[in-house]
């Protein structure tokens, strides 16, 4: 096992370009019945979404899919995005994102070692995805993230598990409360790999937020998840995104597929400034997978576009301060606002300040928010902070407005 030599770069790259059919004798699996190969090649029916774009969103041949705005994370189309459905190896993002955070914190280093156990260990099998550590021996933790991201490894996954948190199941409990942090609310972790369990389960919504955080919290890890190849153990495998193959803007995320969860995957693309996150899950195969990505990512930027709502250091109202030297405090923008809006909808905005503004005040101190809306449609909000300290007054001053204030001064 460990001279055998493996690339799925061409196989991927000829995906990507459509030079091969999901029948094609590369993707060949046990035989199963005729009824259902048909409805394996057939799918799920196409799905309209739901979206603020007047001329509405694409039917796409999944169970759920939704497009989401990375700065905003507001959701811009969507198709069944809260059922729990099974996310096959896009669970693999949640184990990627525990080892990039403990990364950056601390816990683990690049370096440091870690052991596969017999349970980790994959056995030379080809029904799975494996890194293919040897039983036994050790990897660095960065050898190992570039499996599990790249590769889609569940012995590095695995392994990766029990040297966290002493087993997979302890591992999995840690999933779940990063799941519950970042509200996740469809979402259930039983192992760290995707393997088909009843109660493994997760919603495109939820997907999409993990997804968020990747990209916002895990800057200097990100960059794997655009790497096209990784060789380990002289096993060179390659990424199975196709869209990093053929479209230079996308960057990541992670693909994923058993006979229960379909063929799914978890996009991100940025263009002209903006990014967005699409997921398609349940499709008929990989190819269809990639099809439908492309076609949600190429729909989003052609339909919508970020806005300023309000340009950044301007004040945009005044909050009245109590017991102040001064009476009153500027409002404004802690630094730059965009939203994303449909093309060429007009964004407005209501300021809403704090009637409850005590001195001393802090410059940079969150007063209010502003609220910005299309079409009647709340689309975001941001706050509003105090743009110069106010100073508390003296004990005359203050007791002068209070009485001032008593008769309605």
């Amino acid at each position: 096992m460990q001279t055998k030599k493996l690339s799925l770069f061409p196989l991927v790259f000829a995906l990507a370009a459509g030079g091969l059919a999901p029948g094609s004798a590369a993707f060949a699996a046990p035989q199963k019945p005729a009824a259902a190969k048909k409805a394996a090649v057939e799918g799920p029916a196409p799905l309209q979404g739901q979206t603020a774009v007047a001329g509405g969103a694409p039917a796409l041949a999944a169970k759920a899919w939704l497009l989401m705005d990375f700065d905003s994370g507001e959701v811009l189309a969507s198709a069944n995005p809260d059922e729990a459905l099974p996310p096959a190896s896009l669970t693999k993002m949640m184990t990627s994102y525990l080892v990039e955070q403990a990364l950056r914190t601390g816990k683990l280093k690049k370096d440091e070692l870690v052991t596969t156990s017999q349970n980790a260990w994959c056995r030379g099998s080809s029904t799975e995805s494996c890194m293919y550590l040897p039983l036994n021996g050790q990897a660095t933790v960065i050898d190992i993230l570039r499996g599990i991201i790249i590769q889609s490894g569940n012995d590095a996954s695995k392994a990766i598990a029990e040297h966290m948190a002493g087993s997979e199941e302890n591992f999995a409990k840690l999933m779940n409360a990063e799941a519950q942090r970042l509200g996740m609310k469809n979402t259930h972790f039983v192992n760290a790999t995707g393997l088909p369990d009843p109660a493994h389960k997760a919603s495109a919504r939820d997907l999409a937020i993990l997804a968020r955080a990747i990209i916002r919290d895990s800057s200097e890890y990100y960059p794997l998840y655009s790497e096209r190849e990784f060789t380990y153990n002289k096993i060179k495998q390659g990424n199975r995104n196709a869209l990093l193959y053929t479209d230079p803007t996308v960057d990541g995320l992670k693909t994923g597929h058993t006979e229960a969860a379909g063929y799914c995957l978890v996009t991100s693309s940025k263009r002209n400034g903006m990014r967005l996150i699409s997921v398609i899950l349940n499709t008929s195969s990989a190819q269809a997978r990639a099809d439908q990505s492309r076609t949600l990512l190429n729909w989003g930027f052609a339909n919508f576009e970020k806005a300023t709502p309000i340009p950044a250091n301007t004040a945009v109202g005044t909050a009245k301060v109590k017991f102040g030297k001064a009476e009153t405090v500027a409002a404004g923008l802690a630094g730059p606002w965009t939203v994303t809006v449909p093309r060429g909808q007009k964004v407005d905005t209501a300021v809403q300040l704090r009637p409850d503004v005590e001195a001393p005040v802090t410059k940079g101190a969150v007063i209010g928010k502003v609220v910005a809306s299309s079409n009647g449609k709340p689309l975001a909000e941001a706050p509003l902070v105090a743009q110069a300290d106010v100073e508390r007054a003296g004990f005359f001053l203050r007791a002068w407005q209070a009485v001032s204030g008593m008769f309605g001064k």
